[in-house]
């Protein structure tokens, strides 16, 4: 079942961030994943959540999800968005196929 990681952020530092978007797709890739949004724009419908720059990557699975954050490969770009970027990072897994 596939798994999505959304990561609504706020960057606070542009030039680093800019160091972390370089990093990060390949580590990505490498855990099967694939970037579904990435910074574009959002219009808020219902509510009252207004994210920053939101990202939404797909995994094949959230045990896939959970090898590539806490991944050696993507270790350095993670402390490069920590430290360029408030972030609310989330986990969720997807709906199953219907039968």
């Amino acid at each position: 079942m596939p798994a999505y990681v959304i990561n609504d952020m706020e960057v606070t530092d542009p030039q680093r961030f800019e160091e972390y978007k370089k990093l990060s797709p390949a580590t990505v890739a490498q855990y099967g994943g694939r970037f579904l949004a990435r910074g574009g724009r959002t219009e808020v419908l219902e509510g009252a959540w207004s994210p920053r720059r939101l990202v939404i990557l797909e995994f094949p699975s959230v045990e896939q999800a959970r090898a590539w954050i806490d991944s050696p490969e993507y270790a350095p770009a993670r402390r490069l968005r920590q430290l360029s970027a408030v972030s609310n990072l989330i986990l969720v897994e997807g709906a199953a196929p219907p039968a």
